[in-house]
């Protein structure tokens, strides 16, 4: 299987989700859009799109003027009937192409946090083998309305929208499922200023929060991650044929 995978900023690995992917023999194919606004120019030979999160918001064309290709690309890869996966910014992104409202600066989420299933999200394939209540990291503090004919899945105490699905298998995740403790580790370093600016102490707590949730969030987010996957129909497609050189 073909996997396209789009990356909004840098230092955002695929963590649990690349593990998933990673058992499935996925090819994956990284996009820069954040750098050089490239983007896959279409969707026949690939069988997936994963769009990752970012520090910018999800309406800034101005700054990041391939925003409104992206969400497009989005829409048209769900509408092929192909899995679709948004996580933080690329779930708002989602929303978006689906004429959902983007809430910007609405409400700080930070750190790892428990995550409550909908009534639909009890029976939906994403979060097949997780509790009612999940833990999961979170790091974001827009949000967005539910986009018209969508599913909400899970709702947490401070956002109502942390994941939905359109279609068969689009999904958006507000929550960062993907970051396992390995990557809450690379992040809690390279991003201290910001993290100490949001909440500040969590560094001088982190080692009993890690204790504490980061195992519990590492199996929801593989469980997740191999859930999805699941969803991806790969094209059959012819293999080249072998060149004997002549003798």
């Amino acid at each position: 299987m073909r996997v396209a995978v789009i990356e909004n900023m840098k230092s955002t690995p695929l963590g649990s989700l690349g593990v998933a992917l990673a058992e499935a023999n996925a090819e994956i194919e990284r996009f820069k859009p954040w750098i050089d606004c490239t983007l896959p120019t279409g969707i026949g030979d690939r069988d997936a799109l994963v769009v990752l999160g970012g520090e910018q918001n999800a309406i800034d064309d101005t700054n990041y003027p391939y925003l409104p290709a992206l969400a497009r690309l989005m829409r048209d890869f769900a509408e092929a009937d192909k899995a679709v996966l948004g996580i933080c910014l690329g779930a708002q992104i989602l929303a978006r192409a689906y004429g959902a409202e983007n809430h910007l600066n609405a409400r700080l989420e930070f750190g790892w946090h428990s995550v409550r299933k909908s009534e639909e999200g009890e029976t939906d394939p994403l979060l097949s083998g997780l509790n009612g209540d999940f833990t999961t990291f979170q790091w974001h503090s827009d949000t967005f309305t539910l986009p018209e004919g969508a599913t909400r899945l899970a709702v947490s105490s401070l956002t109502q929208n942390q994941a939905f699905r359109v279609g068969r298998a689009a999904y958006g995740t507000q929550f960062h499922f993907e970051a396992s403790a390995s990557v809450i580790d690379s992040w809690k370093v390279e991003f201290a200023a910001s993290i100490e600016q949001m909440e500040p102490g969590w560094h001088e707590r982190y080692a009993s929060l890690a204790a504490k949730h980061a195992r519990e969030s590492d199996a929801s987010g593989l469980a997740i991650g191999r859930n999805w996957v699941r969803m991806i129909k790969a094209e059959a497609r012819p293999r080249p044929r072998a060149v004997v050189a002549d003798r």
